[in-house]
Order: structure tokens, then sequence, then C-alpha cells
């Protein structure tokens, strides 16, 4: 077994490797760019090597530089995470080139399965079923055109490089064939440098299942059941969970052995997964997607269900060892699920977020296991991906499995930014999901029956209250009168008064009272009375109205409470309420960020005319762009330029309308 590993990624796969590393008593080398460099995985490694500035290209990306850091500690493997350098050949190759063990499979196997067409005709030899289709090396437009009747439609227009939904069509009929081809190839040209595609037929409720699999040097292949993921949103998985609620033992053990003879495709070596389609009609009917030649983000869950550590498997194949079971002592016990976390904002239609976290509460409870990178006082960089920790929750079914993960769900607030914690909530208790009835379009479907937490009078309520038991100390140690804050004065004692702002919504409360004789009032509203008791230095339990319930928060300074509900923080800011004569100044139309990130693109000149709906900025972030257009026509005024990193919220532009100028 090796003495030295270093881990060639960051955030919560980082954290995770090392854990694994710890426990058997083998040395970590964390790597980190400047944005990492005081990240949660520097931290827990026995060492840490900087490798560059922020921009993956320069750091993480730079074979270079992570096998310069190899040698320089001593490290026999590196264990390459998932993402950045995971399922890249030419890193593998370095590895072997320099004498380093790489933790994964072969530059051979990984550049084999990385091209979608020479993995579904190496699987084939194999006899694995594919999806019905096209799918040979330089297929022109003709040759596409010529399949499309034999495969029949709907079809899908796939590329043969790349992943994430890009260059992906889906085409009814023949009449619209030819424009999409043309659409995917030059997405798939600017996405992946490889405009190469293949059609398939097109499942019109398709499920996604994998198969977690491990090979070892000596002739052994087994798999470790399968995961439904079949909860996406943009091609990309939000619930995990295993086993699939879909299959019965049947159907387990044939899609089981067809992904080891996937396996043994390309003489593999390792962890890896093998990922079929099921239609959800059919669901003895599976074909094979793709392979990904690493680990998985959703391995917790097989892990949780087999009690294994994958991490450990994969330093042992690594490392010559066989496996020390077979196929026959594989048992799953109990259903696990998983629910990822990410910084971004639902209520903006999921654009990434991120910012310094002021507080985080990660669940505790019997079945609950959470992998994180996160901590008080970390910055969540846009460099890098969004997703921040992974809650996991087991039980002896799929119930209380599902009902575990609501409630750890329902205990878990991150304070400082937006996160999708609240959407996966309420995700899992949609009747579909519940039912264990998914497949991959069911969020697009209900999107817009998803109810988001909201601030509402009762919220302000709570934040007020908050605020009024967080005022600052007695000044100076003083006593008496006028050093007092529960609205003292000859006669009635005054309403304490709260003007409050959440995001377009604002409220004035007034508290009056104290210890256990409070009352609350909210835009006029009678008073009712008020109770809060503090549970630990992060969470009140708070009776209004006779009406309790236990929440997190957090007081940030002397402006701002946030109030955390089921997974949803909500951020309530105090703001001055002015009262006078005179008039107000005339708004002027401005473009604020929507997230943290780069400008990466101006489209016009500071003093240029633009109408209403032109494109005036892009500002990039953890791999999503936005478009800023103007809201009013007339002339813009910039207060940014391209290259320039912006805060979220930060005013990007001003236009001063046709009228007005």
């Amino acid at each position: 077994m090796f003495h030295t590993v270093l881990i060639a990624n960051r955030g919560e796969i980082a954290c995770r490797v090392i854990a694994t590393l710890g426990r058997l008593g083998i040395r970590s080398v964390a790597v980190y760019s400047d944005a990492d460099a005081g990240s949660r995985h520097v931290a827990l490694a026995d060492e840490a090597v900087r490798i560059g500035p922020a921009p993956a290209a320069q750091s993480y990306l730079s074979i270079d530089a992570v096998i310069a850091a190899a040698r320089a500690t001593g490290a026999q493997a590196i264990h390459p995470g998932y993402g950045f350098l995971a399922e890249n050949a030419a890193f593998a190759q370095a590895c072997a080139d320099a004498g380093i063990v790489f933790i994964g499979p072969s530059a051979t196997a990984i550049r084999t399965m990385g091209d979608k067409i020479t993995a579904k005709l190496a699987v084939a030899e194999r006899h694995v079923p594919t999806v019905p289709g096209v799918a040979r090396p330089h297929l022109t437009d003709a040759d596409l055109i010529a399949a499309a009747p034999g495969i029949g439609y709907p079809l899908l227009i796939k590329p043969s490089a790349g992943g994430g939904g890009k260059g992906m069509h889906v085409v009814q009929d023949e009449a619209h064939l030819a424009g999409a081809i043309a659409a995917a190839r030059r997405e798939a040209a600017a996405s992946f440098g490889d405009d190469a595609l293949f059609l398939e037929r097109y499942l019109t409720t398709p499920r996604h299942i994998e198969v977690q699999i491990l090979a070892d040097a000596h002739g052994n292949v087994v798999h470790l059941g399968e995961r439904e993921c079949s909860l996406q949103r943009r091609h990309q998985k939000v619930i995990e969970e295993a086993p699939s609620p879909l299959l019965d033992e049947a159907t387990r053990a044939a899609i089981g052995a067809a992904a080891c003879e996937t396996a043994r495709s390309v003489d593999y070596r390792g962890a890896g997964t093998v990922e079929f389609i099921v239609e959800a009609t059919r669901p003895d009917e599976f074909f094979f997607m793709e392979m990904n030649t690493r680990l998985q983000v959703e391995h917790p869950v097989t892990e949780e269900i087999t009690g294994l550590d994958l991490v450990e498997q994969q330093l042992r194949i690594a490392a010559g060892l066989p496996l020390a079971f077979g196929q026959d002592d594989v048992v799953l016990r109990g259903h696990s699920i998983e629910a990822r976390v990410y910084a971004e904002d639902p209520a903006t239609d999921f654009l990434p977020t991120g910012g310094r976290v002021e507080r985080v509460i990660h669940p505790t409870g019997d079945g609950i296991r959470v992998d994180t990178a996160i901590a008080d006082g970390l910055d969540v960089s846009i460099d890098y991906d969004p997703m921040l920790a992974k809650i996991i929750a087991t039980g002896a079914d799929r119930d209380e499995a599902r009902r575990r993960l609501v409630r750890a769900l329902g205990g878990t607030a991150v304070f400082g930014f937006p996160t999708n914690i609240e959407f996966v909530r309420a995700l899992l208790e949609l009747p579909e999901v519940v039912a264990g009835d998914l497949d991959t379009g069911l969020i697009a479907r209900r999107i817009d029956d998803i109810a988001f937490a909201a601030a509402d009078e009762r919220t302000f309520a709570e934040a007020a209250l908050l605020r009024d038991g967080g005022r600052a100390p007695e000044v100076g140690g003083l006593t008496g009168p006028w050093t007092r804050h529960d609205g003292w004065r000859l006669g009635t004692p005054a309403p304490r008064r709260y003007a409050l702002v959440c995001g377009e919504r604002r409220a004035e409360v007034l508290v009056s009272g104290s210890g256990s004789s409070l009352t609350v009032a909210v835009d006029g509203s009678d008073p009712v009375p008020a109770h809060v008791r503090a549970e630990d230095p992060l969470r009140r339990t708070i009776t209004i109205d006779g009406v309790t319930r236990t929440i997190a928060a957090l007081i940030s300074g002397s402006d701002r409470v946030a109030v955390a509900y089921a997974g949803a923080v909500f951020e309530v800011a105090e703001e001055e309420v002015v009262h006078g004569g005179g008039s107000a100044a005339a708004s002027v139309p401005h473009l604020d960020s929507p997230m943290p990130g780069t400008v990466v693109l101006v489209h016009v000149a500071d003093g240029a005319h633009v109408e209403e709906g032109d494109p005036v900025l892009v500002v990039e972030a953890m791999k999503m762009e936005h478009v800023l257009r103007a809201g009013v026509a007339g002339t813009v005024a910039l207060h940014t330029a391209q290259g320039d990193t912006v805060a979220r919220g930060q005013t990007l532009a001003m236009i001063t309308p046709e009228e007005a100028s």
C-alpha cells in the first residue's frame, strides 16, 4: 500500500478522499489554487502545495503543475477525484511516464470510453445492449439523414465528445432534421472542438440508471448494484438514490452483468460507473449510454447500502491488490438517497451565487451523512463548480430514507448567500418522487409546481423578534432609563420599530414588551403575543400567536438578520425609512449583476444609445453565462469593464431613459 497520496482536486471530494487516507494511515497531500488557500481540504491534508492562480486552466487543470507537486512531496500515487483531470487520458499517461500511480483506469480505457461512438462499438462487441441508432466515426450529414428513417422519430442527435447536454437535439420529424444537425455540429465544435455526431432513438420517459463496478488487475470484476439518477435539471443530476425503485431482482442482475461486460470490453481497472437509459414503461429493457471512468459524485449512496469504502477499494486496486470479495459477497441493505447542495438561487432560474460563508449548519441524526467542503468563514469562489456539499440519508427502506433526508435538509442552513436547499427539500415532497415515479423530464415538467419558501408576515415577525433580542448591550456598563432598549418612557412603553426589507418585499414590524411578555405586529396588524427561547447559539424556538417553530438564525452586525426555515434562508436587511416632505428623486434604471462573477463581454460603449432588450453586458460564473439587457431605451453609463470581477447585486451599468436625457 502507498505511504503518500496526492489528491489532484478540491472541495468536498478532496475532503472525502483525505478522510479515507487518514483512516488507513496514508499521508495525504492537497493541492490548491490561490482562490482555495484557506479552503477546508487544505486544512485537513497532511501537506498542501500551491499549484497556481485561481483559473482552473492554470492550476487544477495544469498537468505539469500537478505532476511537479507530486514529485516534490514524494507522492507515490495521485487520486484525481472527479471533474478536472479525472477522465483526462493525457494526465493518466503523464502519471505513468513520471512513475507515479494514477488511481484510476489506463489511458487507453479512458480514451475509448471518453468517445461515445468508440464506447458504443466496444460494448456492442460484448453484446451489451445499446440504444438503437447509428454510431460510427466520420458520419456526414448525408449519412445521418439517410439513417434516420430506420431509427424512427422522435430521435436524438448527440455529439460524440463532451457531455452536459450541449449539442443534443430532439428531432420530432424529418422536416427539422437537417437544420438540427447543422445546429448540433456548430454547438459541438464550439463546446468540445469536435463536431462528430451520431443518432439514437429518443425515449419519451427515460430513466437514468447507473451501475457501480470494481475491477482489479487479476481479472476480477464485480458490480455493487445500481443507482437511480433520473431527477435531473438541464441534464445535471440533483437527487440520486440506491437501489433504483424501478428494477426487480432479475433486471438488477441483468443490468449488473451488462455493466461488468462493459468493464471487460476495455480491460478496466479501478472503480467506474456504467450508465444506462431505461424506458420507464419498459423497465426490463435497458440500453448502454456511457461509462464514467472515475468515482462518481453520488458514490456515497452505494457505500451506505453495501458497507464498502469505494475510495479504499480504489487504493487497493491501484496498489495491485486483488478484490477481497466476489459477486456473491455483495449484499445490498436498506436504501440511501443523496441531495446535492449548490451555491445557486432557484428564485433567479438557478443562477450561481457564492461568497463568504458567514455560518453553516449541517444536519445530524440517525442515518445522516454529510460530505462537505464548507465551514464558517470560507469563501466560495466563482471560479469552480457550485456544489458545496452532499446530504445523504439512509434508512431501512426508501420511504424512511426519503423522510430522513427531508428532515435533514430542514435542519441545514448556509448563511451568506442563496442555495438550492429549499428546492431539493420541496422536490423530495412531490407526489411522483414520494411514489418513485421518476424520469429525467420530471423536474422540467413540475418546476412551476414546486413551492419555494417565501418571506411572509411570519418571517418578518421572526426577524424583528430576533433583531430585538440581538440589540447591542448596555453602553459602557451604564444602567438606568436612558440606556434601556425596551421602549421605556413615562406612561406606556413605546414599541420598538423595525423597518425591514427582504428581496422585493418590505414590512414595518412593531415589537413591544420584554422577556416573556412580548407582542409583535406587522404592517399595522393587531399585536399578538410572542415568545423567544434560545436552544443554542444558532437556534431559537419562536412562538407567535400560539404557533411555534424552531429556526436557525444569524444576526450580522447591526443591519441584517438571516432567518433559516426548512432549508431556506431569508436575508432580512434593516432599511432606514425617512419621513418628511419633498419629492423623491427620479429613479434611474440600472443593471445589477445577478451573481458574483466576471464580466466576460461588454456589448456597448460608454455613452452609447440602447433600445429596450438590447444586450449590454455578459457575466460569467461557475460555467454559466448571464446576459444583462437594457430594461428601457436610453443612454448607457458603464460602471465596469471586460475582465472585472463583480459581486452579486453590484451595479454594472446605468441607463438614463430617453425622456430624462
